[in-house]
């Protein structure tokens, strides 16, 4: 790792020049690998060689993707996958055996809750939910099966905040391992492994992409937990592809101009959403009103993209400011340079039940804003028009 600092690392860490001297990374569209012989071989697929043998495996485009997030992460080593929850499912089902326990924190991704709730208790897997704004009770959950803790922060769709350093000192205080998900945040926002996070993960279709092209997921952190991860998807095939991790690496290369520009945009948004007569709540964690506000100062960068708010008149008033919206999206997904406008409850979370959605903060108004790239008196004026109607 060098001592580069954020914005450099992100675009110099490079793979290392072919013998055509190319300034940019070229694409390693291949599927596979050549050996100079039979010894070769055999010592590439027993390890005795580290070398690329199978894009499966890893891929040079893969590999320079992950040195970045590594480097960003202040990681030891990293894993590309190809989705966010790959990387999700992937990261507990290396690391879990049969009666195994997960705290985690309610508030978590609609899809991470399915996988909590019903696929996981397949294979003997049990999870506990926490309340996020209840941290003192977390280690009333905690039991002897219990090998990991996990939690997004801030989280989706509530924008609610965990003090990271308080989740890594119970971790080591009970031998157990944090995993934490930091898609919201970005690694220029905020760094969890300083925190004594064990592993980070992330949606990389998100901010990172910021561009709405691709899909990809990448988990870093300890080195001997992501060897168990490596072994657990070279077998199984969630890999990454070449293309999409050439695009993504580029992509990191502006993730630190961009973020900032989309926090910029995200707080001068939550300021007018507060002042709106029309809206009940407004969360964002850099508004002074936040409930965690001294935890996102302590631990974050920036506020991040992501707004959460309430429009008064329940789910009603919600679909016609819905369907009054001209200029953002409406689209499950965020971090992209479009303003995105979601409606939780009948979109990301609607799987769940209606005490399920109201336990993580999922009230039957509750918008979520991705705040984009556009100029944002535009995004205002739109937002505004949609609330006045």
């Amino acid at each position: 790792m060098s001592d580069f600092n954020f914005e450099t690392e992100a675009i110099r860490n490079q793979l290392e020049r072919s013998q055509f001297q190319e300034h940019s990374t070229p694409m390693y569209l291949t599927s596979s690998f050549v050996f100079e012989d039979a010894e070769d071989m055999r010592a590439s697929f027993t390890e005795e060689k580290i070398r690329t043998i199978y894009s499966r495996y890893s891929n040079p485009n893969t590999s320079e993707f992950v040195e970045k997030v590594v480097a960003m992460e202040k990681a030891e080593d990293g894993y590309a996958f190809a989705t966010g929850m790959a990387a999700i499912f992937s990261t507990f089902a290396a690391l879990l055996s049969s009666g195994d326990h997960i705290v985690s924190a309610r508030s978590v991704f609609g899809s991470t809750h399915t996988l909590f709730t019903k696929y996981l208790p397949k294979w003997n897997i049990e999870t506990s939910y926490f309340d996020i704004n209840k941290p003192e009770e977390i280690e009333s959950f905690i039991k002897p099966s219990t090998k990991i803790i996990y939690a997004e922060t801030p989280t989706n769709p509530g924008v609610d905040l965990i003090d990271l350093e308080l989740l890594g000192k119970i971790a080591k205080k009970h031998h157990l391992l944090l995993v934490i998900d930091n898609c919201f945040a970005t690694p220029y926002i905020q760094q969890p492994i300083k925190y004594g996070a064990d592993l980070v993960v992330h949606s990389a279709t998100k901010l990172m992409d910021g561009q709405g092209r691709v899909l990809g997921g990448v988990v870093v952190g300890n080195s001997d937990l992501i060897r168990e991860i490596y072994l657990f998807s070279r077998n199984t095939g969630p890999a990454m592809s070449p293309f999409n991790a050439w695009v993504l690496s580029k992509s990191l290369e502006t993730l630190a101009v961009r973020v900032e520009k989309h926090c910029e945009n995200a707080l001068k948004v939550a300021e007018f959403l507060e002042s709106n007569k029309n809206v009940s709540l407004v969360k964002y964690p850099f508004l002074e009103s936040h409930p965690q506000y001294e935890i996102a100062k302590k631990q974050m960068k920036l506020g991040g993209n992501i707004i959460a708010f309430e429009i008064k008149g329940g789910i009603e008033a919600g679909k016609k400011f819905l369907n009054s919206i001209k200029l953002c999206s409406l689209s499950a997904n965020l971090g992209d340079t479009r303003t995105i406008v979601t409606h939780p409850a009948s979109t990301t979370h609607f799987r769940l039940s209606e005490e399920e959605r109201l336990a993580a903060g999922i009230t039957p108004g509750l918008v979520r804003v991705s705040v984009g790239l556009e100029n944002v008196i535009d995004v205002i004026s739109d937002l505004e028009q949609a609330l006045n109607s």
